[in-house]
């Protein structure tokens, strides 16, 4: 009866709007289309030098080309490990920290100053810092992206932990459940769509960061590194907006899977809302 109590209600997804969803797609190629068709005029006209600002039809042509060159395929590589690293090492930490000062009177006094020293600082300020302490390389990158996916996942799941029905905790707690059955079987479950948006967020801000860092600290792969390399030679400004493209579709594909992964995994949650 407890289970039976506890267990969330198997509910089917919610029907999906597809009209809406069309209009929304159909918006999106329009403004992305206008931006390509004002470069182009603006790459052709003369207005700003091609050395500065290349048509569109150039840029997208060497976009093209970057996707079938290994070494540009190589620069990607290394963006992303870094980017799954970061963002997988701060959802072990930030998650078993947001649950416990979520949960914990104590440990959320004892942690409330330092969150407010070090939640200002921005990541990319700290990148002089690691590049002394680390180097140019992967673990430099790594450790940046996991300082700034902390924070996003660590309030969110913060929020997810007070946002829980009391109710339904008591009730667990009626049926004889321990706190680390309260935590599996109730909190967990109802802080889990706060908790995917932490997530979500921080994908974009690894990303981010991580080129960002490349950028800054310039090393020896990485998208960031290739953009800094076309852009201090003269003829290299299509590579630079090329790479920038292909970064912007980057965290494009990465939210979109996630939105995928999020409608697979927590159907319920926009279900429950509804009702």
């Amino acid at each position: 009866m407890a289970a039976t109590t506890l267990q969330r209600r198997s509910v089917a997804p919610a029907a999906r709007p597809p009209r809406r969803q069309s209009r929304l797609r159909l918006h999106g190629m329009v403004g992305f289309a206008v931006l390509i068709a004002v470069g182009e005029i603006v790459g052709r006209s003369g207005i700003v030098p091609a050395s500065y600002l290349p048509p569109s039809s150039v840029v997208l042509v060497r976009a093209g080309e970057l996707l079938l060159d290994g070494e540009f395929l190589g620069h990607a590589a290394a963006t992303l490990l870094a980017w799954v690293a970061g963002l997988a090492l701060a959802m072990l930490l930030a998650v078993p920290v947001g649950i416990l000062v979520g949960t914990s009177e104590l440990a959320y006094r004892a942690s409330s100053a330092l969150v407010e020293f070090l939640r200002p600082i921005p990541s990319v300020a700290l990148i002089p810092i690691a590049m002394l302490m680390l180097g140019t390389g992967t673990e430099m990158k790594v450790v940046l992206t996991v300082y700034a996916a902390f924070w996003p996942i660590f309030f969110n799941t913060i929020s997810g932990v007070h946002d829980v029905d009391p109710t339904a905790k008591d009730t667990a707690v009626s049926f004889n459940y321990s706190r680390w059955g309260v935590l599996t079987r109730v909190t967990l479950p109802s802080a889990a769509p706060h908790i995917y948006t932490g997530v979500r967020i921080a994908s974009a801000v690894v990303l981010v960061v991580a080129i960002s860092a490349e950028l800054l600290a310039g090393g020896n792969a990485g998208i960031g590194t290739l953009i800094f390399q076309a852009s201090i030679t003269g003829a290299g400004a299509d590579t630079v907006y090329a790479a920038t493209v292909l970064t912007g579709l980057l965290g494009l594909g990465i939210n979109s899977a996630l939105v995928h992964v999020e409608r697979r995994m927590l159907f319920w949650k926009n279900s429950e809302r509804k009702a």
